[in-house]
């Protein structure tokens, strides 16, 4: 009850400037979260021809987990492979997925065979991604004194209980580091 009188202050105006920073982001094709994974998806779709197929589906929001699953069930599929675009592992990430996949099989009569791609936050092809963009990066722009890696927060307590996230980030940022040839002095990390 102390909260209350705080809370509403905070509903009443977290609104509005979410809306505001949205709008600033926003296309004309819609939510970018949304257009850059369906152009992702396409991309891979067509570097892997016709061999599997490719769906997307978004953990909070459209197209849905659950309803994803049931359109590849009805398609026939039989074999599913989930892989989160979440490089390192987090309960609130991946696990989350996890748990939207397992949610969406338990009410399958004949759930699709099933695997999931927890991580992949030092796989080589995801470290020279990374380090190509930020080459890219530097020749058009030029480069700075320190390069900042932000990654998104989660709770200290849930490291504290075994979360691998903030390990496997440092990981992610050692081999870019090392990728990069930068020093720790030039490579920094931080947490949204």
């Amino acid at each position: 009850w102390k909260w209350w009188p705080i809370l509403q202050v905070i509903l009443a105006i977290r609104p509005r400037r979410s809306a505001h920073a949205y709008a600033q982001i926003w296309t004309e094709a819609g939510s970018p979260l949304r257009v850059l994974s369906e152009a992702l998806g396409a991309a891979l779709q067509a570097e892997l021809g016709g061999q599997l197929r490719v769906a997307l589906a978004m953990r909070y929001g459209a197209p849905s987990v659950a309803g994803k699953i049931a359109e590849l069930q009805a398609a026939g599929v039989r074999r599913l492979l989930v892989l989160p675009l979440y490089p390192q592992y987090s309960a609130t990430s991946t696990g989350s997925v996890i748990d939207a996949v397992a949610d969406a099989l338990k009410r399958l009569r004949w759930p699709p065979e099933l695997r999931l791609v927890n991580d992949y936050h030092e796989d080589p092809t995801h470290i020279e991604a990374l380090a190509t963009r930020i080459e890219r990066w530097w020749e058009a722009n030029g480069r700075g004194d320190k390069l900042l890696l932000s990654f998104h927060g989660i709770p200290e307590r849930y490291v504290r209980l075994g979360d691998p996230y903030l390990a496997q980030c440092q990981a992610t940022a050692a081999r870019l580091r090392a990728r990069l040839a930068l020093d720790e002095n030039q490579l920094l990390m931080s947490f949204q």
